[in-house]
């Protein structure tokens, strides 16, 4: 450790993960982990999720408030316009899928999309962030359309935002309940105050680097495991479970050996996440429709004894990991289609940084050796 007279050791402790540390005001989402609240520009997510359309959270994240039927109309025909990729950058897709994973895919997409847009003023910057929410949804399509060996779907730019990715990605028409829920998790995921991703791409903008870079930075911090992969592992240890006769035995002994259980904890709530009764009911419509409920049962019974052990709170991974599945969407997509959701967050906060700038430029607090003598190399 450094010693005592160290300059640095007059800094403060420093607060590990920036916990609790408050970086930045901000007028896109307001969370309040101790009474379980989520907002988007002052709405509540509980209103959102019964009456809104992710198009319609689109233009409230970026205009901060609601939008008139003709704003709406034309946020829905401009990122479905952008659901048409260049032709440059669908040969990138095509070079890549299928070798490297999905999300390495889409954050070197985002990067290329860079190259066919021309660098425009601030005030001019919002159509082309916008974009990036159509061109997104399309890549993660194609992306997995490639690797399974099947040929990509065009868009249908006159579709809504989630029936017409379910349609490019599976290739058939879809239930209303299908669109509905995939458009109730782009809506409850699709900001969520400073979190890692969010704030890697603020970081980025903040040295006046620009769009592309900066949401590259935010699909690379997502990638991560600990961050966009946790539903992911969520539904894998479902399928694992199997049955939800299977599920308090499983838990009992994850719980004796210490191991965590995915879904469960948040750095921010301390009690149930607000999104995920949305998800459990919307979860629960999709497999009934199915006609079999058995992952989606075992899924409430893991619920129910982990909760009957541990004072745990369900998260936004546990039931949306049920929902995608239930979509038909593979585990490994599940990061990409929370980046689809995300970037309408993600660009929203990276404007917000350009437009009150202030390099992002925290302190480290030195704890090495000190007073060293140096050696020259003949003598060691």
């Amino acid at each position: 450790m450094a010693s005592r007279s160290e300059a640095s050791t007059a800094l403060p402790e420093p607060s590990k993960g920036l916990s609790g540390i408050v970086a930045a005001d901000t007028t896109l989402s307001f969370i309040d982990g101790e009474k379980g609240i989520l907002k988007y520009c002052g709405y509540g997510i509980d209103d959102l999720a019964a009456s809104s359309s992710f198009e319609e959270v689109v233009c409230l994240l970026y205009d901060r408030s609601l939008p008139s039927r003709e704003r709406l109309a034309g946020m829905r025909a401009r990122i479905g316009a952008a659901r048409v990729l260049p032709s440059e950058v669908k040969q990138v897709i095509e070079q890549l899928a299928g070798r490297t994973s999905p999300m390495s895919t889409l954050r070197t997409v985002v990067s290329a999309l860079g190259h066919y847009e021309s660098n425009v003023p601030l005030k001019e910057l919002p159509p082309k962030a916008l974009r990036l929410v159509g061109q997104i949804a399309a890549a993660v399509a194609m992306i997995h359309r490639l690797r399974e060996g099947q040929a990509p779907i065009e868009a249908n730019p006159e579709r809504g935002h989630a029936a017409d990715f379910l349609h490019m990605l599976l290739g058939r028409e879809v239930t209303e309940t299908q669109a509905r829920a995939l458009d109730l998790y782009l809506i409850l995921l699709a900001d969520h105050g400073f979190n890692a991703s969010t704030f890697s791409g603020r970081v980025t903008a903040g040295t006046l680097a620009n769009l592309h870079s900066a949401i590259t930075s935010s699909v690379g911090t997502l990638s991560g495991p600990l961050h966009g992969g946790a539903n992911e592992k969520a539904m894998e240890m479902i399928i694992k479970v199997g049955s939800p006769d299977n599920a308090a035995e499983w838990v009992a002994e994850r719980i004796a050996a210490k191991k965590r259980i995915m879904g469960f904890g948040h750095r921010v709530y301390k009690v149930d996440d607000p999104r995920a009764p949305h998800l459990k009911a919307s979860s629960r419509a999709l497999w009934e429709e199915r006609g079999d409920t058995t992952l989606f049962e075992t899924s409430v019974a893991i619920e129910q004894a982990v909760k009957a052990a541990k004072p745990l709170i369900t998260n936004v991974d546990f039931y949306s990991a049920t929902l995608l599945y239930g979509l038909d969407i593979p585990t490994d997509l599940f990061t990409p289609l929370f980046a689809m959701s995300r970037v309408a967050g993600w660009t929203a906060h990276v404007l917000e940084q350009y437009g009150d700038n202030r390099l992002i430029r925290p302190r480290a607090r030195y704890v090495g050796k000190a007073d060293r003598t140096y050696v020259p190399l003949k003598q060691r």
